[in-house]
């Protein structure tokens, strides 16, 4: 994984334009108002011994603390946003747009920042609660505030 790589995905994400219809991208998935990437992804883990994958979870959020910091840097220091509540939210039947459903469904716990004066937000978080999948590092611009 190499963090200035996935700086520079952030920042293309930053400056492009959403898609008028919902649907996958070339790496990723997006909609109006959003897209969201995965920046790495994890092999052999969702078939592997549940203690490689608790090491390999543990490596990817080490690597999104770092990558977190680099934006902390540019953008200010923000609290972790838990997913819990919106997972609740979710439950009881309470619309929550895209892309914080989705994301909320993938990870615990997301680092958001708002982009002053761009009207947008990123953010960024590990997706594992799944465990019959990969482990990925997700990162996603949108111009929907976080619910």
């Amino acid at each position: 994984m190499d963090i200035a790589i996935h700086l520079a995905v952030i920042d293309r994400l930053c400056g492009r334009e959403f898609p008028a219809e919902q649907g996958r991208s070339e790496s990723g998935t997006a909609g109006p108002g959003y897209a969201t990437v995965v920046l790495a992804t994890s092999h052999g883990v969702r078939v592997g011994h549940a203690s490689v994958r608790e090491r390999t979870a543990a490596d990817f959020q080490a690597y999104r603390e770092a990558v977190a910091e680099r934006l902390h840097d540019r953008w200010g220091r923000q609290p972790p946003w838990g997913q819990l509540t919106v997972r609740l939210r979710l439950s009881r039947g309470e619309e929550i747009p895209e892309p914080w459903a989705t994301l909320s469904l993938l990870t615990d716990e997301l680092d958001v920042w708002p982009l002053a004066g761009a009207g947008r937000w990123v953010a960024v978080g590990v997706a594992d609660r799944d465990r019959a999948d990969e482990i990925r590092l997700l990162a996603a611009v949108t111009e929907i505030p976080p619910p």
